[in-house]
């Protein structure tokens, strides 16, 4: 398991919340358009990180992390597996203080260097199932 319960309540109730949803387009069909919803629904702040930079739930999107003229306290990863691992490397350089690695996201390198910079970091589960289990 990558997080474990006290990681998962620390990055959902301490962390701060400011999170970029890297991923997260128009989309209504995606999953990161649902889970975006509720991120706000519990007062979060979601920041759309998509190539597209498209205004998702009201909020304008950026093409890359690196493009977010803003500090963002969390960074909240819906790409495949296998191009996670820089968005942890942009994730480190932007200052974050967690990452959250969706249900099926799986890179154990870039955990152990998001881990090894001191940032938390959970994987392969999903905020939306999550916050509410911890909040309600």
């Amino acid at each position: 398991m990558y997080g474990d319960e006290a990681t998962v309540r620390k990055i959902l109730t301490e962390s701060g919340d400011t999170w970029a949803v890297v991923g997260l387009s128009t989309n209504r069909g995606r999953a990161a358009f649902g889970v975006a919803e509720v991120l706000q629904r519990y007062g979060k702040r979601i920041v759309p990180v998509h190539p597209k930079a498209e205004t998702v739930h009201g909020e304008q999107g950026y093409a890359s992390l690196a493009d977010i003229p803003f500090d963002v306290d969390v960074v909240d990863v819906f790409v495949n597996s296998d191009l996670a691992g820089p968005v942890v490397d942009e994730a480190i350089a932007k200052g974050a203080a967690a990452v959250w690695f969706q249900l099926g996201v799986i890179d154990e390198a870039a955990y152990e260097r998001a881990r090894a910079a001191g940032l938390d970091m959970v994987m392969d589960r999903c905020p939306a199932i999550e916050i509410p289990r911890l909040r309600d």
